[in-house]
C-alpha cells in the first residue's frame, strides 16, 4: 500500500494543527475562491433569444449535444490539443528509446483495458510523455461524485523513474495528499519514503496502479487520518471529532471543486464534466439537503442510500451555512445543464434564504 508523509519542503507545508480545538477547520464563504479570468460554462453565457419557444428548443440542443457526448465519452482515448497541459514545458523526449516507446505503449494498453468505471484517462497522439486522467470521488466518502482531474508527465528515464503528477487544485486544498500547489504527496510516486510494494517498482509498477492508489488510499472516508500524527488518534473519541470536522470541510471543499471544474473544464472533458453533472447533479443535492439536515458527512451513496445511522445529527452548524450558500450555486449551474432542480429551488424559498443566488467569480 502506498503511504503519504510530509515533505520537508516549506512550499509544500502542511498548515492545518495537528490536534487543536474545536474551531481547527475553518472556510472563508464569502467567496469562492475562483480566478476572476474563468469563463462561465454552456449554456450560461448563452445569449437567448426573445421567444421564449426558440430559447427552449436551442437549451434542449445544447443539453442533448451535452448528453451524446457524455454518453459517447471512452474511458481511455487519445487527442490532439495538450496547451492547458500542466507539463506543457517540460521537455519532450526527443529522442525516446525503443524500450520507453515500447513501456508507453504498454501504458496506454493497461489504461484501455483495465481502468474502473470511474477512472478516464486521455493521451495525447504528439506528446506521448503527457496524460490527463479524472477520477470521480468514491461513495461513502466527503469526495463523492465530485470530479478530481490530474496531470501526467512521464520522464526520459520513465520506468525507471515513476511519473510526474500534478493534481488540477484550482487552489483548493481538500486532502492531507493533495496540496493546493498540486503536489501529489504518495510513496509509490516516490515522494516520501516507505518499504516495499509502498514504493515504485520499475518492474511492476504502473500508472493504473497510481490512478487507483489514489482514488482508494488518497480519496478515501477518512482523509484526516492520511496527515502524519493523526492516524494514532484513529477509534479515539478526540480523533473521531476531529475526523468528522475535516470531512465537513472537504465536503464543502469537494462543491467548490465541482464549481470550478463546470467553469473552467480542462481540455478534452468539457462535455464529460457537463454530462457527469447532468447524470449525478440530484444525488448531489440530495445530499446536501441530508448534509443541512444533520446527517454526517460521507454516509450517502448513490440516491439517499446510508451506509451509517439515519438518526445520526452530527454536522456542525457552521458547515450547514457553510453548505447552504455553496448548495445555491450548485442549483444555479445544475439547473443550466438540464437537471431537474424544481424542489430544491422551493427548499431555498420555504427556507427564507436571500433570493439572490448568483455565483458570483
Amino acid at each position: 500500500m502506498a503511504k503519504r508523509r510530509n515533505l520537508p519542503y516549506s512550499n509544500y507545508s502542511y498548515n492545518t494543527p495537528l490536534m487543536e480545538n474545536d474551531s481547527s477547520f475553518n472556510l472563508n464563504v464569502d467567496h469562492y475562491g475562483f480566478p476572476p479570468s474563468v469563463g462561465l460554462y454552456l449554456p450560461r453565457g448563452h445569449v437567448a433569444p426573445a421567444d421564449s419557444t426558440q430559447q427552449r428548443q436551442q437549451v434542449k440542443i445544447v443539453e442533448s449535444e451535452i448528453e451524446e457526448k457524455y454518453k459517447a465519452f471512452k474511458q481511455f482515448d487519445t487527442v490532439g490539443d495538450h496547451s492547458d497541459h500542466f507539463y506543457l514545458k517540460f521537455r519532450t523526449v526527443k529522442k525516446p528509446s525503443k524500450d520507453w516507446v515500447k513501456r508507453i505503449q504498454h501504458e496506454w494498453k493497461v489504461l484501455g483495458k483495465d481502468l474502473p468505471d470511474t477512472i478516464f484517462v486521455r493521451a495525447y497522439e504528439d506528446r506521448m510523455d503527457l496524460l490527463r486522467a479524472v477520477i470521480v470521488g468514491p461513495a461513502g466518502t466527503p469526495y463523492h461524485d465530485g470530479l478530481f482531474f490530474f496531470d501526467v508527465y512521464f520522464p526520459s528515464q520513465y520506468p525507471c523513474k515513476p511519473p510526474q503528477v500534478n493534481y488540477r487544485s484550482g487552489g483548493l486544498r481538500l486532502n492531507p495528499n493533495l496540496y493546493a500547489c498540486g503536489k501529489v504527496c504518495l510513496s509509490l510516486l516516490n515522494t516520501w519514503t516507505g518499504s516495499g510494494c509502498e514504493m515504485w517498482n520499475p518492474s511492476t509498477s504502473t500508472m493504473l496502479q497510481v490512478l487507483v492508489s489514489i482514488q482508494a488510499l488518497v480519496l478515501n472516508a477518512k482523509p484526516y487520518f492520511n496527515e502524519p500524527g493523526h492516524s494514532m488518534y484513529a477509534n479515539t473519541p478526540l480523533g473521531e471529532k476531529q475526523s468528522l470536522a475535516y470531512n465537513e470541510e472537504t465536503f464543502l471543499l469537494s462543491c467548490r471543486t465541482m464549481l470550478y471544474s463546470l467553469r473552467n473544464p480542462p481540455k478534452h472533458f468539457e462535455h464529460f464534466i457537463g454530462g457527469h453533472f447532468r447524470k449525478y447533479g440530484r444525488d448531489i443535492l440530495v445530499g446536501c439537503k441530508a448534509y443541512m439536515g444533520g446527517a454526517q458527512v460521507g454516509c450517502l451513496a448513490g440516491d439517499g442510500v446510508q451506509d451509517v445511522d439515519e438518526g445520526d445529527k452530527s454536522c456542525s452548524q457552521n458547515f450547514k451555512c457553510s453548505l447552504e450558500i455553496l448548495f445555491k450555486g450548485l442549483i444555479n449551474e445544475f439547473t443550466d445543464l438540464g437537471v431537474a432542480c424544481h424542489e430544491f429551488q422551493a427548499q431555498i424559498v420555504n427556507s427564507g434564504a436571500a433570493a439572490d443566488t448568483t455565483l458570483r467569480l
